[in-house]
C-alpha cells in the first residue's frame, strides 16, 4: 500500500511480502505502480490489500504470521511462528483463504 508513495520519492521498487503466496497479484499491483495505472493500483487496494491489512493489524507480530498463513494456506508450509508471537486464529486463517481466492490462480 506504501509503493506509490515509495516511488513519488523516487523509490522506482519495493519488496512484498505478498509475492510469497500471491505473487501474480503482487506483480500486477507492481507493474500497476509502475506505469502509474492508478485505476488498478486502487482496485487491488480496495479487493485484497486493505482486507489483508484489516487481518494483520489485529495483532501485534501478525504480519510475520500472516505471511505463514498465506504460505500454507497455497501449500507452502513453514510452520509456526516463534513465541512470543502467535499464529492467525481459524477464523482469521479462513478470512485469508477466501481473500487469496478471490484474487485467482497464481
Amino acid at each position: 500500500v506504501y509503493a506509490a508513495a515509495y516511488k513519488a520519492l523516487g523509490v522506482p521498487v519495493y519488496s512484498s511480502a505478498v509475492f510469497n503466496f500471491i505473487p501474480k497479484t503482487a506483480m500486477a499491483f507492481y507493474e500497476a505502480i509502475a506505469k502509474d495505472d492508478h485505476a488498478t493500483v486502487g482496485r487491488l487496494i480496495d479487493e485484497f490489500f486493505l482486507p489483508y491489512l484489516n487481518i494483520r493489524n489485529r495483532r501485534a507480530g501478525y504480519a510475520v504470521s500472516i505471511v505463514k498463513a498465506g504460505a500454507k494456506l497455497v501449500g507452502h508450509d513453514a510452520g509456526p511462528v516463534r513465541a512470543p508471537l502467535v499464529d492467525l486464529t481459524e477464523e482469521e486463517v479462513a478470512q485469508l483463504d477466501v481473500l487469496i481466492r478471490k484474487m485467482g490462480p497464481q
